[in-house]
């Protein structure tokens, strides 16, 4: 709905990292510019978010089998749990899921969308994070990373992430922690941290973190988004309570992307470890990184160009 007030072409001279827009103040498209995300507060409604927790739970119970999902287990408490709520630690690529993906589709969420987009939007990856407790072991720390280096899309400037938080999120239940102003640097080479059984299936970090650059923490309330560039350096805790810290999110980008080859780049090994992951998955002799996000990408406003 306000495709006719966005501009596709950054304010010349002044503005990067957002388009011309009559949503956003200019004190927040400069917040979004020097520190690379932006919150806003009370976004998606108590309601919607009820409804994508049914619809998470109709997983976990195997009520439901949405095509191309990935469900993501914490494999030391199957035995004891089965497939429920308390194992679940992510459904991935949810886009076949009707109720979940609407989570994308919310014209409140799409209008922000549009202002580091554009019109065109594709919603090209979609999660639902269910972050155990995790004092011990501390499986479900994210390491820092950048999440341009799962995706072989680009501009990286024309994508943006939606999260929002499903309940109170603060640092004892493994809250978002972010590096402003990182957004601004390059991709850097990611790989799996050395924390000895302590990393899960492409779970990947930054391999050299530099520790001086302040960190913060986003302490959100339920119904809270914040919106943030592909190449912002974050990442989350652990869960320190005996509850669950439920976010969703979705990256979208504008479908005036294009592909790229990432053969002799630091995503290259990324590709190999996904490639082997959906053959053995679907039986097949060989997948190309551009049809495994094909499959992923749904267009939710405007037209379908590259993506």
């Amino acid at each position: 709905p306000t495709s006719a007030q966005v501009s596709v072409v950054p304010h010349s001279g002044r503005f990067c990292y957002t388009l011309d827009n009559d949503l956003l103040t200019r004190e927040q498209r400069q917040f979004y510019e020097d520190n690379g995300y932006l919150l806003i507060k009370k976004l998606v409604s108590d309601e919607d978010i009820e409804r994508f927790r049914k619809a998470f739970m109709r997983i976990c119970k195997r009520e439901v089998k949405p095509p191309g999902v990935m469900i993501m287990k914490d494999e030391s408490l199957r035995s004891q749990f089965g497939q429920s709520e308390k194992v679940v630690n992510k459904v991935q690529d949810f886009q076949e899921d009707e109720e979940l993906f609407r989570y994308c589709t919310l014209p409140e969420v799409l209008k922000y969308v549009e202002c580091f987009t554009g019109p065109n939007i594709m919603a090209m990856h979609t999660m639902l994070i269910n972050k155990l407790p995790d004092s011990d072991k501390q499986t479900f720390l994210h390491p820092m990373h950048q999440d341009l280096h799962y995706f072989p899309f680009r501009p990286a400037s024309r994508i943006v992430c939606a999260w929002t938080a499903m309940e109170r999120a603060h640092q004892d239940n493994g809250c978002l922690v972010v590096q402003p102003g990182t957004h601004k640097t390059t991709l850097k080479p990611h790989g799996y941290p050395q924390w000895e059984g302590k990393t899960n299936k492409l779970f990947h970090g930054l391999l050299d973190e530099d520790e001086k650059i302040p960190k913060v923490h986003l302490v959100m309330e339920k119904g809270d988004t914040v919106f943030f560039h592909p190449l912002l350096i974050h990442g989350s805790g652990i869960n320190r309570t005996s509850g669950f810290r439920k976010s969703i999110s979705c990256h979208f980008a504008s479908s005036e992307c294009h592909y790229i080859d990432v053969k002799n780049t630091t995503q290259e090994h990324l590709e190999k470890e996904l490639q082997e992951i959906v053959c053995k998955r679907y039986n097949a002799t060989s997948v190309e990184l551009k049809d495994i996000w094909n499959f992923r990408a749904r267009l939710v406003q405007g037209e379908r160009i590259n993506l």
